[in-house]
C-alpha cells in the first residue's frame, strides 16, 4: 500500500505540474471555458492525492468470537480488475475519482472515455507512465460512437472484469445493470439528475441568486449535479427571477473556451441544442414566459443563449426530465410541503439545494429531501471529502470521501480455529 499511494502522489503531482496542457485539452475536446477546465484539472487531480493517502487506511477488523478456541478476522482486498467508463462533461474528474480509489485499493483498471473526450484520458495515461504506475494497470480504450455499445456490453460481461464504474444517463446504466447481471459483478452507478433548487421566503434572494447562476449555468448547464428546476416561494419569487435575470445578463458571456472572458462555451453537440430548445418550445406552447434568452447564439450552431423561465409549471417537460443545457425553469409554489412534494415526485435524486434562514425548516427540508447530496444555502457542493451519489435511480454506491475506497474492496471473514 506504500508503494501506491507514493505513485498516485507522483501522479498527482504531475498533473499538477501539467495542469495547464490538461485544460487546454479537455476545452478542446467539450469547448468548457478554459478557467472551469482548470478548476476541473485540480479537481481531478485532487482525487490522485486523496486516495493516495486513504490507500494506507484500509484497516481490517479483529472481532471477539463466541467460542474460545477461535479467533475471528476481518481483512478487505481488491476486487479485482474494474471497468471504468466515463462521460464527456468531465472527462478528467470523473477517471481519477473512479481510478484513484481502484489503483488505491489494489485493483488495476480499463478506462473506455466518452467517445466525445478520448484525449483527456489518453493524457492520464501518459503522465501515469511518467509516474511509475506499472504497465497494463492503468488501461484505456477510446472507440468511436458506433462501437460504444458494443464495448460496454463486452466490459460488463467479461468474467475477468469483477467491477463496472459508471457515470452517464439512466437509461445506458440500466442496460449496464442488466448486462453486469449476468456474472453478479459489483457495480457503481452515478446515473442522471433532476436537481430541484428551492428558494424559501427567508433566503437570502442575493445569495440564492448567486448560488442559482453557479448551479445552472456551470458547464453551460451540462453536469450531473446542474440545477434542472428552480421552485421560488410566492413571497419572494418576483424579486429572486428580475436579479436572477440581471445576473445571467450581467455575468454571463457566450464564447470561444479559450476566450478569458467566456463563462459559457458551446454545447457538445447539435443533439443537445435540439433538447434545450424541444424544452422551451415545449413549456411556452403552455404558459411559460422567457424572461431572457432562449434561442440559439450567434456564434454558431452548438452555442446557445443562457435561457431563464417563469410561469412554469410541473407538466412541462423541462420541469418532468433532464435538461442538460443553460435553461432555468421557475415555478412558483406557496407552502414548503408543496415544494418538497414537487422536488420528491421524480424518479431520481442525485443533488439538491435550497436557501433558508430558518434553522427548523433547514432541518426538516434536508432530511425530507430524496436526494444523495444537499446543498443548504450553497450552489457548488462536490469535494474530493465528500461522498458523491445518489438515491432512487441516480445510482448505486458513493465516490470520493472515506466511502469511495470501499466500492473496489472486498470484505474476507477469516475463522481461526483450533487455538
Amino acid at each position: 500500500s506504500q508503494e501506491r499511494s507514493a505513485r498516485l502522489r507522483r501522479w498527482y503531482e504531475l498533473m499538477m505540474a501539467n495542469k495547464e496542457e490538461l485544460a487546454r485539452i479537455i476545452t478542446a475536446e467539450n469547448g468548457k471555458p478554459l478557467k472551469e477546465a482548470q478548476g476541473e484539472i485540480v479537481y481531478s487531480a485532487s482525487f490522485l492525492e486523496w486516495f493516495a493517502e486513504e490507500a494506507r487506511r484500509i484497516y481490517g477488523d479483529v472481532i471477539p468470537a463466541a467460542a474460545k478456541d477461535r479467533r475471528v478476522l476481518v481483512l478487505k482486498q481488491p476486487v479485482g480488475v474494474a471497468a471504468i467508463i466515463t462521460p464527456w462533461n468531465f472527462p478528467s474528474a470523473m477517471i481519477t475519482r473512479k481510478v484513484g480509489a481502484a489503483l488505491a485499493a489494489g485493483c488495476t483498471v480499463v478506462v473506455k472515455p466518452a467517445e466525445d473526450t478520448p484525449l483527456s484520458a489518453l493524457a492520464l495515461g501518459e503522465l501515469a507512465n511518467q509516474a511509475g504506475i506499472p504497465a497494463g494497470v492503468y488501461n484505456v480504450v477510446p472507440c468511436s460512437r458506433q462501437q460504444t455499445a458494443a464495448v460496454g456490453e463486452v466490459l460488463c460481461t467479461d468474467p475477468l472484469v469483477s467491477k463496472i464504474s459508471f457515470t452517464g444517463s439512466t437509461a445506458t446504466g440500466k442496460i449496464l445493470l442488466k448486462h453486469a447481471a449476468g456474472t453478479v459483478k459489483r457495480v457503481s452507478m452515478e446515473l442522471g439528475g433532476h436537481a430541484p433548487f428551492i428558494v424559501f421566503d427567508s433566503a437570502n434572494v442575493d445569495r440564492a441568486v448567486a448560488g442559482a447562476l453557479a448551479s445552472k449555468y456551470r458547464n453551460s448547464g451540462q453536469t450531473c449535479v446542474c440545477t434542472n428546476r428552480f421552485l421560488v416561494q410566492k413571497g419572494i419569487h418576483d424579486e429572486f427571477v428580475e436579479k436572477f435575470a440581471k445576473a445571467i445578463e450581467k455575468e454571463l458571456h457566450v464564447g470561444n473556451g479559450f476566450d478569458a472572458k467566456t463563462t459559457q462555451g458551446p454545447l457538445i453537440n447539435e443533439k443537445a441544442v435540439e433538447k434545450v430548445e424541444k424544452h422551451i418550445k415545449d413549456a411556452v406552447s403552455q404558459g411559460a414566459s422567457i424572461v431572457t434568452g432562449g434561442k440559439r447564439h450567434s456564434l454558431g450552431k452548438n452555442f446557445f443563449e443562457p435561457t431563464l423561465l417563469s410561469n412554469v409549471t410541473t407538466k412541462m417537460l423541462c420541469t418532468q426530465e433532464e435538461t442538460f443545457g443553460p435553461l432555468a425553469p421557475v415555478i412558483k409554489f406557496e407552502t414548503e410541503a408543496e415544494a418538497v412534494a414537487i422536488a420528491n415526485a421524480a424518479n431520481v435524486g442525485l443533488a439538491g439545494y435550497f436557501y433558508s434562514q430558518d434553522p427548523a425548516q433547514i432541518w426538516r427540508v434536508a432530511e425530507q429531501l430524496e436526494v444523495g447530496m444537499v446543498g443548504v444555502n450553497e450552489g457548488i457542493i462536490s469535494s474530493v471529502e465528500c461522498p458523491f451519489g445518489g438515491v432512487k435511480e441516480s445510482g448505486l454506491g458513493r465516490e470520493g470521501s472515506k466511502y469511495g475506497i470501499d466500492e473496489y474492496l472486498e470484505i474476507k471473514y477469516v475463522c481461526l480455529g483450533g487455538l
